[in-house]
């Protein structure tokens, strides 16, 4: 193929695919850290179990301090109150709450245990306990209340079986992690969907031999599960063994050949072996699935890059960080392709912008 015909076809992917998508913000499964400043998750219907009686009007100022992010001022008036009124319920309901809010998860569950003792029904006070423990790096503590949890719902409460399984697998309890997993997803403890989620979370969690061995399970017992020989690729590129993610992968497109994220891993793994021909062809397979995502702009423009192309590999850049402009990586490689096409001014700025938008990622907690 003629060089002008193959850069009309790879500026068609990168920009006509752009112009059919929407934005489209990359998101995982809830974890205990993305609400770690809100109330309890629920995604069933559980016997909720307020203080019994009226609202006490002692704790209506705190309470309406700590909704307003004052945290350490609701902390100071219920520690006041506590120690004038010792007797007062749910003052350490309320400073358990506080506590949790703040990020002090320890005092959150010392005070939760104190609520629970007055009220053993307290419902929100032992879904946060066992919260907090998890917060806290203490996942043995929580197990048996996020398993408490678990019994008030009629289908998984999804994020309280999410944060059970990792306590499990935190615990190298990795049977039961798999058995919540099933829950959380409605499978059967022992399917091969079953060992695929876990194997997944498990991989999430950096229990990279662990999550293999559950994903050649889940292989063993269905070979066209769709998405089993993608996370055994994954892993396999992860450790680069690039002949046997290679083979993961294609056996991935066989049983799943719609699956965008197939071809760009597939094009990944083909890349590390300067396989650039078979990479770019895939990684324009991935665009047309799927232009939503940037992974695959910013590795065709690495592939451009080495194949030569470099004012095609800018094209790529461009549109990667048309989705995600705070993203380093793009910036990078944008400013090492405008230094290679003698733009050194616009170099330097990209350059510049990268290592910016690296160091103020490397800042955050």
């Amino acid at each position: 193929m003629g060089s002008g015909m193959h850069k009309v076809q790879c500026l068609t992917t990168i920009f006509v695919s752009g112009l059919l998508s929407g934005f489209l913000p990359i998101g995982g499964p809830v974890s205990a850290r993305t609400i770690s400043d809100k109330e309890p998750p629920r995604s069933g219907e559980p016997p909720k179990q307020t203080p019994d009686g009226p609202p006490n009007p002692a704790l209506a100022e705190p309470r309406r301090l700590s909704q307003q992010g004052k945290f350490d001022q609701a902390v100071g008036q219920l520690e006041a109150l506590a120690a004038k009124q010792p007797e007062l319920k749910g003052v350490s309901r309320e400073l358990g709450i506080a506590y949790y809010k703040k990020g002090d998860y320890l005092k959150a569950a010392e005070h939760l245990r104190k609520a629970r003792e007055e009220d053993p029904n307290d419902n929100e006070a032992i879904q946060l306990m066992g919260l907090s423990f998890y917060l806290a790096g203490r996942p043995a503590e929580a197990i048996p209340l996020l398993e408490k949890v678990q019994t008030w719902y009629a289908s998984a409460n999804v994020d309280a079986a999410y944060i059970l399984g990792i306590c499990y697998i935190q615990t190298k309890d990795y049977s039961s992690a798999r058995k919540a997993f099933a829950k959380m997803f409605d499978v059967p403890a022992d399917s091969a969907a079953s060992y695929l989620f876990t194997g997944r979370m498990l991989l999430r969690q950096d229990y990279g031999p662990i999550a293999e061995a559950n994903a050649q399970k889940a292989v063993a017992l269905d070979p066209k599960l769709p998405l089993a020989h993608q996370l055994l690729g994954e892993l396999y590129l992860y450790e680069s063994k690039i002949p046997e993610a290679i083979a993961e992968f294609q056996k991935e497109l066989e049983v799943n050949p719609g699956y965008a994220a197939a071809y760009y891993k597939l094009a990944d793994a083909y890349s590390r072996v300067q396989k650039f021909d078979d990479a770019e062809r895939l990684l324009q397979r991935s665009i047309w699935l799927d232009a939503t995502s940037t992974g695959p702009y910013i590795l065709l423009g690495k592939v451009l890059a080495k194949k030569g192309e470099t004012e095609l590999a800018v094209r790529a850049l461009q549109r990667a960080l048309a989705m995600d402009p705070n993203n380093p990586m793009p910036h990078h490689l944008l400013g090492q392709a405008y230094r290679e096409l003698g733009r050194n001014e616009d170099a330097e700025r990209e350059l510049k912008l990268a290592e910016q938008l690296e160091v103020r990622q490397n800042a955050k907690p």
